[in-house]
Parts: structure tokens; sequence; C-alpha cells
């Protein structure tokens, strides 16, 4: 009862110890407890009493803490305490005035105990589970590129309003929002309104105090009806302007500009489009899939653009040859693409195997896709079981889509009468911008999903390697003059750590034991430098180099600014340009990035920052437009709370994936969200990959996971519907391998690539306009949609490899093909 007591007053316990050995401690104590009542005080005494009491306890932390632990006398008696515990030991023996218990207790506690660490650790896992546990499981669905440019603003305005929804019956209501050419409207749940029905509605409230003039009230077609409770529907309603009365439009629109500021601006479509697009902005920088767009050159069907960004550039790299030419236009030849095009579904889907063949410094493609081996199992073996012994082998996924260059342009989501510049912003593709895409018919999305178990796999079927030449079937060859597939680079936000900018000043570069290098900066940052050299240079990525900058030194003579310690970075082909960043060789400030610092903090306004300009502006944007338009992907977001991650949201775009469909399935009634935590094994997100992700940079590969789900579809409840497990790609897949017969044997496997990107800053400069707009009208408004958007720690890209997968798992082709069966007939029943 009494340890109760202490237990409850231990913030003040934590006070009065700090003043034992206070000469008015007493003083004090009276001061400190005299709202507490006498009992409580009593015990609050004796512990005090307790505390103060001179002790000869002996002290060891061998093995009980993380620091190094060394011989220590005081008083003639001899401690094994580390540093830490020593500094505690000696700050409390001045407290107190010598060796009492609270001393000992206090140097039995400090953070680096191995008792108090483990303790510590037990309260934060007890607090995230607790987190965990109080979070709501569903994630916010963002259907992407689903804003739309609003004409006109509309203002939130209540007034009585009279309906005439035929045959002389009348209904009363309210407004919700009204603009010039339109309104949306609160009637009874128990009237009857259609869409594309035609109704006429006085404007009760305002002809109370305005002539309107209009008698016969103004006709609206019904566009759409949305049930908003059990009593009440909203009508959206757009006018067909019948009446013809300028009288009437001038005076509701100088109505609503002059009331706008009273009654409020409706700001819903642009909040949306800000949260769509902040979604947008942090997906396509980390996408794993390479672009490639397919245009019309006469009869032909030809690749013409890719566009690449730093997680998919790789595989760009991969089909080019020595030449640095791209073959992609011999893999997908126009049969080929002829026989994808024929392929069920909206987005056609396919699997490419590749490898490469050197001979005499060329490099040669082989490549097949699974229809074609299908016809071919012979051959289909031969080709899998040579090319996974070679280093090269590679699987994609690919999907193929209509792409339309009509898409390229998004107009921002403003009214068009909210500003003057609103028409300047919205501007279409150059002439030059569009003389690139207007050919544009398909895109098509490559995703590497090769895998260590893939390729295991298919090197355990035997072959005969005097069968090999067979191959050649499956080799291109190389034309003299192949057609151009221009590379486009994504444009998005700097997401450099520092600010570069422009400057030339003359340095002098050596490595130890080389001969010194003059040359000129081109660029500065805090961190690093980008610099021209006078002759071309053999410095390599990882060499440290050190740098003068002799006309700098002439300005300051606070700093040294000669031997300098830089990495090098990046070396331009050239070998006369390298980027260097600051290399430090302990904790401590570096001298340049010091001084570097200084000198942008006092000439910001002198110096130019460096901007990148694109080769083509504004068709990296045009081409991101286009594949915002038709998104095939599962992307989703891990947003940060507190001390851990949780899935704040999941991506949707033109062509819904099936595990999309087979989460909305489940929503059970809550629109605009998917319960995504009974995909992955309990703790895996919370725990794994937050623990997995706080290591790694937005400079960092994706983390690479495989996931296996077993779906029920037989059970009602999500989450009796649904068992995930989760493993790394490079982990064995054997523990699993029961659990994947089970599935397969009774109920529906699905097997998916996780990839998992850091992610920067958010594009707020993408966001801009929107933005400001909201801000002028409601600012906290636009400060919760930004810091929304700062949340966003991951983006996840879930890649569905099943079928695949299934080619390569040791289990009766029979039960597999029933499985099949049973997943493609259950996902036809949410398409009816």
């Amino acid at each position: 009862m009494a340890e109760d007591k202490l237990q409850k007053y231990q913030p003040l316990i934590k006070e009065l110890k700090s003043q034992l050995g206070n000469p008015d401690f007493d003083k004090l104590f009276e001061q400190m407890t005299k709202d507490i009542s006498k009992p409580d005080r009593f015990l609050l005494k004796m512990e005090m009493s307790r505390l103060s009491q001179p002790i000869a306890r002996f002290i060891d932390l061998r093995g009980q803490v993380a620091g190094d632990v060394k011989p220590y006398e005081y008083e003639g008696k001899q401690h094994f305490m580390d540093d830490l515990a020593i500094e505690v030991f000696e700050r409390e023996i001045a407290r107190h005035g010598g060796y009492t218990l609270a001393v000992y207790e206090e140097v039995m506690q400090t953070e680096n105990n191995f008792r108090v660490m483990q303790k510590k650790a037990q309260d934060t896992e007890s607090l995230v589970q607790d987190v965990v546990e109080q979070q709501p499981e569903h994630a916010k669905l963002v259907r992407f590129a689903s804003y739309e440019s609003r004409i006109e603003e509309r203002m939130n305005y209540s007034i009585k309003i009279s309906i005439e929804l035929g045959k002389g019956h009348q209904a009363t209501g309210t407004t919700s929002d009204i603009s010039l050419s339109g309104a949306k409207i609160k009637l009874s749940a128990k009237e009857r309104v259609n869409p594309g029905q035609l109704v006429s509605v006085r404007l009760t409230g305002l002809e109370q105090e305005f002539e309107l003039g209009l008698k016969e009230g103004i006709q609206y077609e019904v566009i759409a009806v949305e049930p908003i409770s059990a009593g009440f529907q909203h009508v959206r309603l757009k006018r067909t302007f019948i009446e013809n009365s300028s009288s009437f439009d001038d005076f509701l629109n100088s109505f609503i500009h002059g009331n706008k500021r009273r009654y409020k601006v409706n700001l819903d479509n642009t909040m949306d489009a800000i949260t769509c697009k902040g979604y947008e902005q942090y997906y396509q920088p980390r996408v794993n899939s390479l672009f490639v767009f397919l245009s019309q050159k006469e009869q032909l069907l030809l690749p013409t653009i890719a566009l690449t960004n730093e997680n998919n550039a790789f595989i760009n790299y991969y089909f080019e040859d020595e030449r640095k030419v791209s073959c992609l236009y011999q893999i997908f030849s126009q049969p080929r693409l002829a026989a994808i095009l024929a392929l069920p579904n909206a987005v056609k889907e396919s699997t490419l195997y590749s490898f490469t063949h050197i001979k005499d410094g060329k490099i040669y493609h082989y490549s097949a896709f699974d229809f074609e081996l299908a016809k071919q199992p012979d051959l289909r073996n031969l080709f899998v079981a040579y090319g996974a012994q070679k280093s090269s082998w590679r699987t994609y996924k690919v999907q193929l889509m209509p792409s339309h260059h009509e898409d390229a342009f998004i107009p921002l989501s403003l009214p068009a009468n909210a500003s003057k510049n609103i028409e300047k912003l919205n501007k279409r593709p150059t002439p030059r911008v569009q003389s690139h895409i207007q050919d544009i018919k398909y895109l098509l999305l490559l995703t590497d999903i090769s895998s260590q178990h893939q390729k295991e796999a298919y090197q355990k079927i035997n072959f005969d390697k005097s069968l090999v030449n067979k191959l050649k079937v499956f080799g291109r060859g190389k034309a003299l003059n192949p057609p151009k597939l221009d590379v486009v680079s994504l444009d998005y936000i700097n997401l450099r750590a520092h600010k570069r900018y422009l400057y030339k000043t003359s340095v002098i570069l050596h490595v130890d034991g080389a001969q010194a290098c003059q040359g000129h900066t081109l660029d500065f940052s805090e961190m690093g430098l980008q610099v021209e050299l006078a002759q071309p240079t053999n410095l390599v990525k990882g060499t440290i180099i050190h740098l003068d900058l002799p006309d700098l030194q002439k300005i300051t003579k606070q700093y040294t600014l000669s031997n300098l310690r830089y990495e090098v970075v990046a070396v331009s082909k050239a070998k006369t340009i390298i980027n260097l960043k600051v290399s430090k060789l302990t904790d401590l400030p570096q001298v340049a990035s010091e001084f570097f610092k200084l000198l942008i903090n006092s000439n910001k306004d002198k110096l130019q920052p460096c901007q990148e300009a694109p080769r083509i502006p504004g068709l990296s944007t045009a081409l991101r437009n286009m594949i915002t338009k038709s998104v095939c992907q599962f992307p989703f977001y891990l947003h940060k709370e507190t001390s851990h991650f949780k899935i704040g949201a999941v991506g949707i775009g033109l062509y819904p994936t099936p595990i999309h469909r087979l989460l909305m399935h489940y929503h059970n009634g809550k629109q605009g969200q998917l319960n995504m935590k009974p995909l992955f094994p309990a703790g895996f997100i919370e725990s794994h990959l937050t623990e997995a992700l706080r290591k790694h940079s937005r400079k960092s590969k994706p983390l690479k996971y495989t996931l296996f789900v077993a779906f029920d579809s037989k059970e009602k409840d999500i989450n009796k519907a649904l068992k995930g497990q989760c493993i790394t790609q490079d982990e064995s897949q054997e523990p699993l391998f029961l659990f994947q017969k089970k599935t397969i044997t009774k109920n529906i496997l699905f097997v998916f690539h996780l990839h998992v990107s850091k992610t920067g800053r958010p594009d707020t400069d993408y966001l801009a306009n929107e933005l400001r707009y909201v801000s002028h009208y409601a600012l906290h408004k636009a400060k919760e949609l930004e810091e929304g958007l700062w949340k966003v720690t991951g983006v996840c890209d879930l890649i569905d490899v099943t079928d695949e997968h299934l080619r390569t798992l040791d289990i009766d082709t029979k039960l597999i093909a029933a499985m099949r069966l049973r997943k493609q007939t259950w996902l036809k029943t949410l398409l009816n």
C-alpha cells in the first residue's frame, strides 16, 4: 500500500531528492508537501530519510553497462564503474555531501545500464502496441487524376428554395452551395429525383430581399443524387440557361463575388486536388516500373520515349547494347505487339524473359514472352533453364494500355474566375512538346520481377546443351539505323539537401602523391562543389581529394581555405567535370561547409540559384500527366505516426488491380477507405518496416520483400478472409511451401513483390497555386493539407507476380489450374 502511495508521488519524490543535502531541506519539504495529507507526508518523509542514509555498499557494474568499466576508489573502497557512472557518482556525492542510498540508486539508473535499457525498450514496445491498437485500420483511398477544373467559384450559401419536380409536384429545400451555372441542394429523402431530370428552382430566400425577375424559376438539370442521411439527400444541379436573362446572371455573379468572404467559397474540389496531386508527386519519382511510350509511325508501332527516374533507370540501361542503342524496338516487334494487344482485359499483361550474350565485344539480347513459350514446352524449358544459368537473366512483367496525347494537359483545379492569372497558368503543352507526343498510342510498363527463388527453380531444370543453338530464334540482330528511343528524366522537385548556387572561382585540386590540377567551380552548396578541370582527370567515384580556394581565401581571414577534404561523387564522360561532397573524418564541423554556409547566408540576394534545365521544357510534365491518367499499379503510402509508421493512403488509378477490387469488396460501407491491415503479418508495418526504413535515406535503393496472401472467398470478415506472410526477397521460401500448397489446394493465393522507398520532402512547388488559393480563404486548411503531406515517409509498390511465381512451384499443375479457375470466377463476380 505504501509503495502504491509512493508511486503516485514519483515526480515530487524526484524533486525532493534533488534537494537532499540542502541545509534548508526541512523548510523546502514543508513548503512542497503542504497540500498533501499528513499520512502521505509522513511516508514521503520516511522515503527521504531512507535515501539520506549513508551506506557502504559496493558498486560493481561489470557486465551491467554498455560502457568500459574500470576500478574507481572512494574513501578507501574500490568500485567498478564506467565513465558515465563515475560522472553521476561524483555529481551526486557533491549534492548529498557523502555516499548515501540516493547516490547509489542514481548510479544504478544511468541510461547505458542494460537493465534500464531493457525496461525502456519494453515500455516503448508496450506504448507502440497501445498506439497501434488505437489507430484506425483503414487507409484513405486516393483516386489519381480524379480532380477536375471548376469553371466558377462556388459559394457555401444556405437559402430556402422551392423546386418543381414535374406534374405540378413541388417540394421545399435549401441550397448547400451555389454558383452561376450550378448548385447543390438539400432535399428530403422522400422526394424522387433522377439524374438527367429537368427541374425548376425558385430561390425563395433571395426573392424575399431582391427582385430577381424570374417568376417561373430557374431551370436546372439533375447531375447526381447523393444520400447524406436517412432523412436527406444532396442533389447536384447544372443550369440549362434556357432563361437567357443577363440581368439575373449579373446579379448572381455580383452577389457571389460580394459575399464570398462572408459565406466562404466552397474549397472541396481544390482541397481534394491538392491531396490527390500530393500523393501523385510522391509516387512517380519512386515507381519501379520503366515507362515506355509507343507511337504510331506510318503502319508501325514503335517505342519512341522512355520516362526514367532513380528507381527504374536500370531497366532502360539493361536493354541498351554496347553502342548505348536500345533494342526495345526489336524485343517489342510488330508480331509480338499484335499478340499482346490480342490478349484479354483492358490492361494487356504478359511476362518477358531475357538474357544477353557477349561476343567480340558486342552485346546480343535474347528474349521470349510467356505466350510464345507456352506453345513450345520443350523450347520453354531449354530457354529458361539455359538463361537462368547466366548472370544477365532477367524477368519482366509487361503491361500495355492505351495512352492519349490529350491527357498531357491537366488543368489546375481552380475556378476560372478565381483570378486573372488562372488562364495564363493553365497552359497546354507547347507545339514542340506536342510534336513529340501527338503520335503516342500506347503506354508500356516494364517491371523487373526477377528473383533468386525463380532463378534457382529454373536452374534445376535439366536441358541438353547440344540443343542450345535452337535458341537463336529468340536472338535479335543489330540494325544499322535503328529507330531512336528518347530517354526523358522525370522532372520533379530538386531533392538535394542543400541548394546549389552558380559561382565561378579558381581551385587547385590535388590527390596524395599526384600532381596538382587547376580548375574552377561551376556551382557550390554548403556540402558540395561542381568543378571543371583544365585537363581530363583519372579520378573515380569515391576518391578523396584535397582542394585549395586561392581567390576565396582573399576575402576571409576567419577560415583557412586550403587542403580542404572532399570526396568525388561523380565524374563526367569527358573526365573534366567532377562533383564533390564534403568528406568528414569526425563529427566536428568541416571548414569548407562552415565557410560556404556563411558565404551563402550573407549573400543570398546576390547569388544565382542553380537550375537544371530539361532538354525539352515541358515534355517530362506532359508524359507525367499521361501516366497519371493511366495508372494500373497498386501504390500505397506509409505515414509517420508518433514512433512508428502506418499505412495512411492507397492510390488507385484508371485501371484498378484485382487486389484493389478485393479490398473494396470488403470496405464495409466505409467509402473512400481500404483496410490494408489483413494483407500483412501482425506488426510487420509498425515494427519491422518502421525499423528498416529508419535506417534508409531517400537515395537508398528500395527495400524488397515477397508477400504471400491466402484468400478464403467464403469468409465475410476481411480479417478472417485474408492471411499474409512476408519475407525479404533474399530469404528462402522453403518454410512457406506448405502455406502456399494448402492455400492453392483450398483457397486462392496471391503473390506480390513489395518495393518500399523512403520519400523526400513534398513537391510544394507542384501544388503552389492550389495551396495559395486555399490559403486565401482558409489558411488553417492549407496548413493542414501541407502538414498531412509532410507525414508521408515511405512509398510502396505492390506488384502482382502470382502467375510467374506459380510456374516455379513444385506443386501438381492440376491443383494450380483449379485454383486459377476459382480465382478468375471470384474476380468476375466483383465486376458484375
